[in-house]
């Protein structure tokens, strides 16, 4: 037992402090994993026990102008990303095959304009949760929606934590685009309950989003099969099984929502 204990208290030393980016460290939330780990402990009561609990015998609230304000925020915010992301970077001479990092200026400033205010914005992305509840829509809140979210906080904290840039920064591209489009979505049907009721557009979000972790899958694949690249391989060996369980999942829901209801609806 002992010599587990040093073990896991050797890797953590390891993972905390040998091994990070020293850029990011001392930045907030960085420093540690703990209070990360502690938020996320927060949401899943908050949005799995305490606030179902609190919701039993309330009526659902009325947050159209709250979600509206929301939504326009997140586009916002993920086109600030998404823009900083091109111009600092993907558009100049980053490689989707292998991409190193950069530690000069520019590399520090895509590490904080880019890596680290997409960490912001997926803790922001928690609220989808919490919006649910509180209009009493718990059974959108399945195991695939919290699963996704908690994922991609801890995928966010650990590339400003280890790799702020590179190779796997262009999660952060593609990603952002994919909740531009969601968000202006979401944006639309808080104006027009059409849009709500739209079955195009709900299949086709869907389909973006599988289109998003196959391409994100195929990135890393590419990161985990170039030889002599300069960039670690290690986080592919994570994100290429992650992407995949993230495609069969969406896959899976996209298949029960569209394809088998469908059928279901037209034999009856």
């Amino acid at each position: 037992m002992a010599l587990i204990l040093r073990g896991a208290v050797k890797l953590y030393y390891h993972l905390n402090e040998e091994i990070v980016d020293p850029r990011t460290q001392d930045w907030p939330l960085m420093k540690t994993p703990w209070p990360g780990l502690g938020l996320l402990a927060i949401y899943l009561l908050t949005v799995l026990k305490w606030l179902p609990k609190y919701m039993e015998s309330r009526p659902a609230y009325n947050l159209r102008s709250v979600i509206a304000l929301y939504n326009a925020v997140q586009i916002l915010a993920c086109s600030y990303v998404v823009y900083q992301s091109l111009t600092l970077a993907w558009l100049r001479h980053y490689s989707l095959l292998c991409q190193p990092m950069e530690y000069g200026e520019q590399g520090t400033e895509f590490a904080w304009k880019v890596c680290y205010t997409y960490f912001f914005i997926k803790l922001a992305d928690l609220f989808d949760t919490i919006f649910f509840v509180l209009r009493k829509k718990q059974n959108q809140v399945s195991f695939l929606h919290v699963y996704h979210h908690c994922g991609m906080v801890a995928v966010a904290w650990s590339m400003v934590k280890w790799l702020p840039g590179g190779h796997t920064s262009f999660l952060v591209v593609v990603n952002s685009f994919v909740h531009i489009v969601m968000y202006s979505y979401y944006l639309l049907t808080v104006w027009d309950d059409a849009y709500k009721q739209s079955l195009w557009w709900k299949k086709h979000v869907t389909q973006l989003q599988i289109l998003q972790f196959t391409i994100l899958f195929l990135h890393f694949s590419a990161l985990a099969l170039v030889d002599e690249c300069a960039f670690p391989r290690q986080p592919a060996y994570i994100l290429i099984p992650q992407n995949l369980f993230m495609v069969i999942l969406f896959s899976d829901f996209y298949y029960r929502a569209y394809i088998k209801s469908s059928s279901i609806a037209k034999n009856k």
